[in-house]
């Protein structure tokens, strides 16, 4: 079972990058379940979802202590690395997040999210670069089934970005 928070700021896909793992796992006949939390500001304000990825029942979709933290930006990860179960997974956005874990009993993962979806010319993609190392990390979902939950969750006028989104998945497999 992965029990799973994603954090960060209101517009980097924090949300949407939770979709995108309960909805593989649906495809995929696991048992799955995604909660959003978020202030309200829409852009800028923190925002994190809770998912949940089993192959038994789902207990709570509540995760209060994650065995899986993505946190995109310093002040998720501040609040969440401590949170993370011992043994878990920490990945983090080195990009905006400045220092390193404190925890010496948890696997943590740093990977450079902005500069690599900068790179490819669309910072909006960072979600996907961190859900890349995820998979690579864990193996919790297939890749083809991120790319159906993609047409899935974004709206059919971005559909025209999964390649990139794709591209980037393939980008953050890099990191481990």
């Amino acid at each position: 079972m992965a029990e799973i928070i994603c954090a960060g700021f209101g517009g980097q896909g924090v949300l949407v990058l939770g979709q995108v793992i309960a909805y593989a796992g649906m495809l995929e006949g696991k048992s799955v379940s995604w909660l959003p939390s978020y202030g309200p500001e829409q852009r800028g304000g923190t925002c994190n979802c809770s998912v949940v990825v089993t192959e038994g029942a789902v207990g709570s979709p509540l995760v209060n202590r994650p065995s899986i933290a993505l946190i995109m930006n310093g002040p998720s990860f501040d609040r969440f690395e401590p949170t993370v179960r011992p043994g878990g997974l920490l990945l983090y956005n080195s990009s905006l997040v400045r220092r390193k874990p404190t925890r010496d009993d948890l696997k943590a993962i740093s990977v450079p999210a902005n500069e690599v979806a900068d790179e490819l010319g669309n910072v909006r993609v960072a979600n996907m670069v961190m859900l890349g190392a995820l998979i690579q990390a864990t193996g919790l979902v297939q890749t083809s089934s991120i790319e159906q939950a993609l047409k899935a969750v974004i709206s059919e006028r971005h559909h025209g970005l999964i390649p990139l989104n794709m591209q980037a998945l393939e980008r953050g497999r890099a990191y481990q």
